[in-house]
């Protein structure tokens, strides 16, 4: 028999532990971990702790980052958005054949970038909220045929296709300095990548989308009842996710002078990692932008800790997907520690 005292003390510590050594706010466990990661890479992984190549690392993993602001506003909601990768190569690709091979001015470009995002986001909306399709079943249809779309935009080719190329173009100058440029060598890719994550933090926390957004992800029928129009906020989430996803994918065109159909191949995954890892709800109604921003650092700090370290590809995997598991069961304990200590 138990000795009826051990179980309420285990509880006091886990409690004291989950609120003093992981936060009470919900990013205490990711935290946690990417502090540990750090010091691990700082002891082990010389010229780790640099200017340059924590630079380096936010530049990388600005467009993912960009791409997951959008990816975080949806698993809130409730929903996924697993087309956020293809919409990010579609809009690049064609933000690249309209300036370099048909010639149009840089903005038109741009602007034609933008509105085949928006309206791919759209269309998710729609197919959602209208035919009722699953997110995960529509978003992975939308994968699928916008690849498709953008490998008969290019041709299969790469952008600039310098058989087809008008003399003097390559990628829209605007997208080249914002991609690829920097100020005072700090890159200019992160500043944008930071305006996404305000936009995404004054969306989530400032405004009455934003407050639906909570809402129908945490109870849409709750919702529903209350007078909130699901449907309508579900299809803004997708529009936000895609047009961000489409700002992504022509930045990333930027920093590569370069786009083509498979560009960002399988970024929606590191997406939705960091979405999780940094404390979203998987189904949906809690959930925080500043989060994710942790969660892209993880990944990117362990990725180019590995790197320098010299591990192969193939361990990085094995350890990127061990290090994910561990912090959501970080987050999951605290979460389960957390629902005892309010009942």
């Amino acid at each position: 028999m138990s000795d009826p005292g051990f179980r309420p003390i285990t509880d006091r510590i886990q409690a004291r532990a989950a609120k003093v050594l992981l936060g009470s706010g919900g990013l205490g466990g990711a935290i946690f971990i990417l502090v540990v990661l750090i010091l691990v890479f700082a002891v082990a992984a010389p010229g780790f702790i640099g200017t340059g190549n924590l630079l380096n690392i936010l530049r990388q993993y600005s467009v993912v980052l960009i791409l997951a602001v959008g990816q975080t506003l949806v698993i809130i909601c409730a929903g996924i958005d697993l087309s956020v990768a293809a919409v990010a190569a579609l809009s690049g690709s064609v933000m690249g054949v309209a300036y370099a091979h048909l010639g149009l001015p840089a903005p038109v470009a741009i602007g034609l970038g933008l509105a085949s995002g928006f309206l791919v986001g759209a269309f998710n909306g729609l197919v959602i909220t209208k035919w009722g399709v699953p997110d995960i079943i529509a978003t992975l249809g939308t994968l699928t045929a916008v690849r498709g779309i953008a490998l008969l935009t290019t041709g299969g080719l790469p952008v600039p296709d310098f058989s087809q190329v008008v003399e003097g173009r390559r990628m829209p100058p605007e997208v080249t300095l914002f991609g690829s440029g920097d100020v005072y060598g700090f890159p200019l890719i992160i500043v944008v990548a930071a305006a996404c994550v305000l936009i995404g933090w004054f969306i989530l926390n400032r405004t009455k989308l934003g407050r639906t957004i909570i809402a129908v992800g945490g109870n849409r029928e709750a919702a529903r009842v209350s007078g909130i129009d699901v449907d309508r906020t579900r299809f803004w989430v997708y529009v936000i996710s895609a047009t961000l996803a489409a700002v992504g994918g022509m930045l990333l065109a930027g920093r590569l002078a370069s786009a083509n159909a498979l560009m960002a191949n399988l970024m929606e995954l590191d997406t939705i990692a960091a979405v999780v890892i940094g404390g979203t709800a998987l189904f949906g109604g809690e959930g925080r932008v500043s989060g994710t921003v942790i969660g892209i650092f993880i990944i990117g700090v362990l990725a180019n800790g590995l790197n320098i370290l010299g591990l192969s590809d193939f361990w990085q995997r094995v350890v990127t997907g061990l290090i994910i598991i561990i912090v959501v069961a970080i987050d999951q304990w605290r979460r389960r520690v957390g629902a005892r200590e309010s009942t």
